[in-house]
């Protein structure tokens, strides 16, 4: 798709964001967002420039913790876009002196790279220490040459002019020399499968690469590259377009792999136009709408957390880009109902920049919500049925897709926008999450989905542990989705079927039957925000609803703590597993 492309690139490549300037952002920025932007820089002045020592960055290799160091390293690029938009919307030069500072600080880091990425390797074994001399082009190397970049492109006249030579040096020698050089596994190579690191990756290189006045060969050069590994990147989606890594893993792939074209299209003008008709993007680009379920609420699966905020910036200008007015209205929305609308948590300097600048834009826009409806990603297999009660989604697929959890088959389940069932998500990452280790943690294992286990065996991980027969049948009255189980469980599970049936019957209540064949008893597991209350055949979830059960021995209720700072983004302080064992081989279920 991308590929074909190159023949089509003009002799030369023009320069990206021209009209990208200091003048322009403040005219673009309201009073309000001017007042924020100047006072978040203000305090900034008075923050400490975090020290990052060698055992800082040895730590990872030597217990598994990341989280230390990537609190030294990200507030390091934080403080450094709320100076450098400070110093663009007030322009008396009272912040200068630290944004050089901040600007020579990570020059002089010796590895962009995060520790848990510092391999050359794909999953290899990680390096102590960055080697100066064999740059490692990971997500946030990419990133910080990203924002180098741009600050040098919005400031360059007022900043020295050695140091800027020096970002310009170093990005050649981090980035653009490494990208033009070696095969990172990212990159794209045949058949074998890519994440969201190859559109993220691409994105920033190009950003890197064009907000600089590099030569045209070297220009070429890496736009060749980029649009290989966009098409490495967009074959691994079916043509619905889902992303199987999750809704917040759209804004990290999806909507990279835009702006990574936006781009190529201010470079090349009319380039993409062949390719943004295709109806693959469109649907990839669609997919957050349909994940959405009320507030910061999203379906989720993998890694994906229940709870993020999105500020819809992002997602309106590709809604624009494809015509699509039900993506722009449902990112406009986002964007009204946002706390984050200058995004002042993010790390992307552009995309802090484009939401100065669309601001207006965005005020302004006034589209008609779209009606939530039912779909379908046969892809990932993925059904969501919704009425006015119930936003309810099934999961099948494989236990072999990218940041999987064992959760072939698991049901997420809101009532009114308030979670009923839940997908708990994954706690913050270690070493541990990305190793042979990964299904000892709790999050991962089916056991703590809303899923049967036989005795003690769970589902097991691979993309040969699978779903079978899934189906489904939307109509007016009720969603019917159906699938068998059996497939994602190993050999000692003994499970000949377990034929697992969801029904939304509209506006009245969800049936879920499991029917089991096999030589061990099952036991169901429901993961649950609301604490529950048995009450005969009944299980009372607060003012929430009830679950009527039939077919199944007395539940029992465990209360998990829950203290991870990534789990708390979207649960309270304690969840619940509820265990139903079969009385037979069938058990149902009625949710109110």
């Amino acid at each position: 798709m991308f590929a074909e492309l190159i023949p089509l690139l003009p002799d030369r490549l023009d320069d990206f964001a021209t009209d990208v300037t200091v003048e322009r952002l403040r005219l673009s920025a309201s009073k309000a967002s001017r007042a924020q932007l100047i006072d978040a820089a203000a305090r900034a002045l008075d923050e400490p420039w975090s020290a990052i020592l060698a055992s800082d960055y040895m730590e990872y290799t030597q217990n598994g913790n990341r989280s230390r160091f990537e609190a030294l390293y990200f507030p390091r690029r934080l403080k450094l876009n709320a100076l450098v938009l400070g110093e663009c919307i007030e322009g008396e030069g009272r912040f200068l002196t630290e944004v050089t500072n901040g600007l020579w600080l990570i020059c002089e880091e010796t590895g962009w790279q995060l520790p848990a990425h510092n391999s050359h390797v794909r999953g290899g074994p990680r390096t102590p220490l960055p080697d100066p001399q064999n740059p490692v082009i990971d997500l946030f190397a990419a990133e910080t040459a990203a924002n180098l970049a741009l600050v040098s492109h919005l400031l360059a006249s007022q900043l020295d002019a050695t140091l800027v030579a020096r970002i310009s040096s170093e990005i050649d020698h981090r980035i653009t020399k490494p990208y033009l050089s070696r095969h990172f596994w990212w990159m794209g190579n045949g058949a074998e499968r890519v994440n969201n690191w190859t559109a993220w990756i691409t994105q920033n290189v190009l950003l890197s690469t064009f907000f600089r006045p590099t030569d045209q060969p070297t220009r070429r050069a890496v736009t060749e590259q980029a649009l290989k590994s966009l098409d490495a990147f967009q074959k691994d989606y079916a043509a619905d377009g889902a992303c199987e890594e999750g809704a917040l893993y759209y804004g990290h792939a999806t909507l990279c792999m835009f702006t990574g074209l936006a781009i190529l299209e201010e470079a090349a003008p009319g380039v993409t136009h062949p390719v943004l008709r295709e109806d693959k993007l469109r649907n990839m680009a669609e997919f957050i709408r349909h994940m959405h379920v009320a507030d910061d609420q999203f379906f989720n699966f993998a890694d994906a957390p229940a709870r993020f905020e999105t500020s819809g910036l992002r997602e309106y200008l590709v809604g624009k880009t494809i015509k699509s007015p039900e993506l722009q209205a449902f990112a406009a929305d986002r964007w009204k109902r946002s706390s984050k609308r200058l995004m002042q948590g993010e790390w992307n300097l552009w995309y802090r920049v484009k939401a100065v600048l669309a601001e207006q834009e965005l005020a302004d826009a006034d589209l008609p919500l779209p009606p939530k409806v039912d779909n379908f990603y046969p892809g990932i297999e993925l059904a969501i049925a919704r009425d006015d009660v119930f936003d309810l989604a099934v999961k099948g697929g494989n236990n072999g897709e990218s940041h999987n959890h064992n959760d072939v088959g698991s049901i997420t389940l809101y009532k009114h926008g308030r979670p009923f069932l839940i997908d708990v998500g994954v706690e913050t990452y270690t070493a541990k999450t990305f190793s042979h280790e990964r299904y000892d943690i709790w999050t991962m294992q089916s056991a703590f989905h809303n899923l049967p286990s036989f005795g003690s065996v769970m589902q097991a991980d691979g993309e040969a542990f699978a779903a079978r027969d899934f189906r489904v049948d939307f109509t007016d009255q009720c969603a019917d989705i159906s699938l068998d189980l059996a497939g994602a469980y190993p050999p000692e599970a003994c499970v000949q079927s377990y034929a697992r049936t969801i029904r939304l019957v509209r506006g009245q209540y969800v049936e879920i039957i499991d029917d089991h064949e096999g030589e061990r008893d099952a036991v169901l597991s429901l993961m649950t925000v609301e604490k529950p209350r048995i009450a005969g055949n009944m299980l009372v979830l607060s003012d929430l609803g009830s679950i009527d059960i039939e077919g199944a021995e007395v539940p029992t209720i465990e209360t998990i703590g829950i203290d991870d700072p990534r789990l708390r983004q979207s649960w309270p302080d304690a969840i619940y597993r509820i265990l139903i064992p079969f009385k037979g081989k069938r058990l149902r279920l009625v949710i109110r």
